[in-house]
């Protein structure tokens, strides 16, 4: 790859503004930003001028021609991640994807089969995994230093009003994948799949009860795992008071991290069980969650050839745990890990054309 990595921006929103454009500044000597992708070819004009950016053009598969990137990251709206990211895995461009990855599982992997082995990859941003508290623990819990995990609580509940979802993709299945399951507590539910591991069932409620959308607006869920351990999962997205809260309870241990968008080390409680065994807490570092401590990984991966983490089966994870949950909700059964396949209905949307799964 040339030094520094040329990357292309697919989708010039506030994610791309705030989020991604900011971050390859701070590494201009690994990466620079040479085109970006919108909806029209004024929006990205628009964006290219602000940015300083060469390229601005409405065409992905003729950006991809004559830019030729090495990573091309993708912000757009949900319902364009799948297409675009395969557009980019076959011009040879590595991808890094806002959540939700796609809007189904078939959608995710017609991602996976674009890919080739020792790259390009397509991962996922699922930037709460990569604060240094969180690795730490994820060593300790795996190494069973701190005993087996018993009970988790996984909370996202943060607001959303009208005016958030009289965006016109929002809030709709066909655009956005589902609710605040899909499109908020993604990340949280990803930070739990990352400390507890693998799940093997779950059961699940969902309601529409307050905003006018044809998803839901609240979604419950009852989970366990293949170590045995149980845990309750609630999304909204009408909660006055946010929050974003994970606690686990260990046999040596409970852990507990309160926070909303982001954390360091100091959101986090550590409380050892009577008598046991000391360990290192905090650790050293205090590297906060973000964008910049994913992207740095990828960017090494991407130089080295090797998987980055949060793509394939890895990246994969979440978002069947998600499509379980919708599957568990509209249909009131138990729903098993790796049940849902190509034939399944919820394999290709999360509402399944289950009956009532549509606003009258």
């Amino acid at each position: 790859m040339p030094s520094p990595l040329r990357v292309a921006v697919v989708g010039g929103g506030q994610i791309a503004r705030h989020a991604h454009l900011p971050l390859f500044r701070e590494l201009a000597e690994e990466v620079e930003v040479v085109a970006v992708v919108d909806a029209t070819e004024e929006l990205a004009r628009a964006f290219a001028d602000e940015f300083g950016l060469a390229h601005a053009s409405a065409d992905l598969d003729r950006t991809l021609a004559e830019v030729r990137p090495g990573l091309v990251v993708i912000t757009s709206p949900p319902a364009l991640h799948s297409a675009q990211a395969v557009a980019a895995l076959r011009a040879g461009a590595w991808v890094w994807c806002e959540k939700p990855p796609c809007l189904s599982l078939a959608e995710y992997d017609a991602m996976l089969a674009a890919e080739r082995e020792g790259g390009p990859f397509a991962a996922i941003v699922f930037q709460q995994r990569f604060g240094s508290s969180s690795q730490h623990l994820r060593r300790l819990i795996a190494e069973g230093t701190l005993g087996d995990p018993y009970v988790a609580h996984c909370q996202t509940t943060w607001f959303r009003d009208d005016a958030y979802y009289a965006v016109p993709w929002r809030g709709r299945w066909e655009s956005e994948g589902g609710g605040p399951a899909m499109g908020l507590g993604i990340h949280q539910m990803d930070l739990m799949l990352e400390l507890l591991g693998d799940w093997s069932e779950v059961r699940a409620m969902a309601a529409r009860l307050a905003r006018d959308v044809e998803t839901d607006d609240v979604t419950t869920a009852l989970v366990r795992f293949s170590s045995g351990a149980l845990a309750t999962v609630v999304n909204s997205a009408l909660s006055p008071r946010q929050v974003s809260h994970l606690r686990i309870d260990l046999a040596g241990a409970t852990l507990e991290l309160t926070h909303l968008y982001g954390y360091s080390n100091a959101d986090w409680t550590y409380t050892p069980a009577r008598d046991a065994a000391e360990i290192a807490w905090p650790p050293p570092e205090d590297v906060p969650s973000s964008h910049a401590a994913q992207l740095r990984g990828l960017l090494d991966d991407l130089r080295a050839g090797r998987r980055p983490r949060g793509s394939g089966e890895d990246g994969r994870r979440s978002l069947e745990l998600v499509t379980a949950m919708y599957k568990a909700a509209l249909t009131g059964r138990t729903v098993r890990a790796g049940e849902i396949g190509p034939g399944d209905p919820f394999y290709r949307s999360l509402h399944g054309d289950t009956p009532g799964w549509q606003p009258a």
